[in-house]
Order: C-alpha cells, then sequence, then structure tokens
C-alpha cells in the first residue's frame, strides 16, 4: 500500500469528540435562547397548538408555571403573545390599550413571581384587530394606516412598559415606530426599557402555525392575509439593511431577522455591517415543518433542531428566539 505525502491532514483535529469539542468554532448556550409563550384567557391545562407540537396556550397560571420551568432550566428570557378572545377584538384594536388586558395581566404575573426573569412584550395590533392586520386600515378598509397605527403602537408600549415589561419588541413593521415608542418611553421615564426591533420581519409564508395559535389568521378564513404592503419583499436583501439601519438610527437596542432559517444571508449580511446585539426568530412554520418531518420518521428530531439552530448561531445571531428553547436548555443540561 502506498504512503501518501499529505503534511497538512484536516482530519487529525476531527479524530474525537474531545479534539472536535476543543475545536469548536459555534456553539449555542442557553443564554442565548428566548422562549416564545402564549398566553390566553381562562383556567385549566394548556390548550395544545395543533400545529406546532408541544407548543400549548397556557392560562395565566399556566403561564407563570411554564416560566418558572423555564427559568429553572436557565432560560432568561419569554416573549409573551396574547390570545385575544373574538369579541374583544374590533378594527382598530381597542382591546390593546385596555389597562386590564390579558399581555398586561401576564406580565405583572410573571415579573411578581420571577422578578429576574426577562419579560419581552410584542408590540403590534394583528391579536387585537378583527381583520388580523398590524395596524388599523384606512377609510378603504384594505391600506394600514402607518401613522395612526404608530400612534397606537407607542401608547401600547408605555402601557406594557408600566406593567413590567423589560424589552418591548415591535413586530409591525411601520415606518417610524421605533422612534416614537423610543420617544414615548422615555417622556414616561421608562428610559430602561430596551426596544428589540423586529428589524427585518418578512412577508412570508412561515408563519401560518403562529396565526393559528393566536387566532390572527380568522378573519380571513384559510387563505393568509395579505401584507406585503408593510412586510418586507423577501426578494430584497438591500431594503432589509435599510430597515434595520434605519430602526437603529432611531433608537432600537436590538435588531432581529424573521424568520431565521430561510434569511441565514439576511443575518449574516447585518452581522457584517452592524455591532449592534443581533436576534432571530425561528418562527412557528420552521419549528413545525422539523417536527412534521420528525414525526414522519425522515428526520432525527434532536439533531435537525440543533443543526438548525447552529445555522442561525453561526450566521450571526446573538440570540434566538425559538420554540425548541425549554428542550434545547434540558439537553444542554
Amino acid at each position: 500500500m502506498s504512503k501518501l505525502e499529505i503534511p497538512l491532514r484536516l482530519r487529525r483535529l476531527r479524530r474525537t469528540a474531545s479534539v472536535r469539542a476543543l475545536v469548536q468554532q459555534t456553539r449555542v448556550g442557553v443564554d442565548d435562547l428566548i422562549y416564545p409563550l402564549f398566553v390566553r384567557e381562562g383556567g385549566g391545562a394548556a390548550e395544545p397548538v395543533a400545529s406546532m407540537p408541544g407548543v400549548g396556550r397556557h392560562s395565566l397560571e399556566g403561564l407563570v408555571a411554564e416560566a418558572r420551568a423555564a427559568h429553572e432550566l436557565g432560560i432568561r428570557a419569554i416573549a409573551i403573545f396574547p390570545v385575544t378572545p373574538a369579541t374583544k377584538k374590533d378594527p382598530r384594536g381597542r382591546e390593546a390599550l385596555n389597562p386590564k388586558c390579558l399581555v398586561l395581566r401576564a406580565v405583572r404575573a410573571v415579573k411578581k413571581a420571577l422578578p429576574d426573569l426577562i419579560v419581552i412584550t410584542d408590540i403590534a395590533l394583528d391579536p387585537y384587530t378583527s381583520h388580523g392586520h398590524d395596524g388599523v386600515l384606512h377609510a378603504n378598509g384594505r391600506d394600514v394606516d402607518n401613522d395612526a397605527t404608530v400612534v397606537l403602537l407607542a401608547k401600547m408600549a408605555v402601557l406594557q412598559a408600566e406593567a413590567g415589561a423589560d424589552w418591548v419588541a415591535p413586530s409591525d413593521m411601520m415606518d417610524g415606530r421605533v422612534r416614537a415608542i423610543r420617544a414615548a418611553l422615555d417622556a414616561a421615564e421608562h428610559k430602561g426599557v430596551a426596544i428589540l426591533s423586529y428589524a427585518a420581519k418578512f412577508a412570508s409564508a412561515y408563519y401560518g402555525p403562529f396565526r393559528e395559535a393566536v387566532g390572527s389568521q380568522q378573519a380571513a378564513g384559510k387563505t393568509y392575509l395579505d401584507k406585503r404592503t408593510y412586510q418586507l419583499n423577501p426578494a430584497n436583501p438591500r431594503e432589509a439593511w435599510r430597515e434595520a439601519a434605519l430602526d437603529a438610527h432611531e433608537g432600537a437596542d436590538i435588531l432581529m431577522v424573521k424568520p431565521a432559517g430561510a434569511y441565514l444571508d439576511i443575518l449574516h449580511a447585518l452581522r457584517q455591517r452592524t455591532d449592534m446585539p443581533l436576534a432571530a426568530y425561528q418562527v412557528s412554520g420552521e419549528y413545525a415543518q422539523i417536527h412534521a418531518a420528525a414525526q414522519l420518521g425522515w428526520l432525527d428530531l434532536a439533531a435537525t433542531r440543533d443543526e438548525a439552530l447552529l445555522a442561525i448561531k453561526r450566521a450571526g445571531a446573538d440570540l434566538i428566539l425559538t420554540y425548541f428553547a425549554k428542550d434545547v436548555a434540558r439537553a444542554l443540561r
């Protein structure tokens, strides 16, 4: 058998698990994870979300229990998404400004029980509008009124900060909303509340299970609402940078890309352009497709989950919102 002259053998650093661990360049740790949770009115056990195995809509008591379990596993932050009853929705999303609305009660309950846990709240009107859009509509009943919506979003942010939210996360994609929210928070003496901006949120097909979970899709029946007048065109990477740069200029503390998996190029490009903290949201459709393939025996659930999260971290994310957060934290422990 002939001997080859190969002075540089890269496989030497892959020989054993110990060697591979020592030279590993990217890691996903529990400190990287943010756990999204759904909260609903009423009591009892969590209501399963059919398209998201293992995910439920929690009662207030259940939300606190789930947040506590996650916190005990080392998770430092949760993001709360309310399920607003249809009877409390209207075209202007007035329930969002109700001082006793569900999300405000949820924030107070979690912060009372777990004061050290970072609580993130969503700033958008789609959980509250009867039409399912992220803002109020013009008189024509079709187009979202950007400026009227921004006024409401700023008021929402102040209410959520007063309830105890540590970070507010505008997900609406209205122009000028970060500046308005920052100004409103500062005027209300909530200068320490951070803004996690959905800076590059694309008009994606991956949001379906989330919309089922919060009931924002019901107004449109089985068809997806068309949000392309405010969410980003998936074909436009340069536009994503313009949005991110604008949000940074207006006072955002953290920038986010959503979805994560299909937009790793966007995330990587932003990482090259900014030193700001970057987040990425592994959205409901990404979670659902991994589970679906695993249930059919086509993929290994844990291995695929971990590889997908590693790719997001490798592309440049400092923080990852993922419905896998609790499972990953348990596996890491």
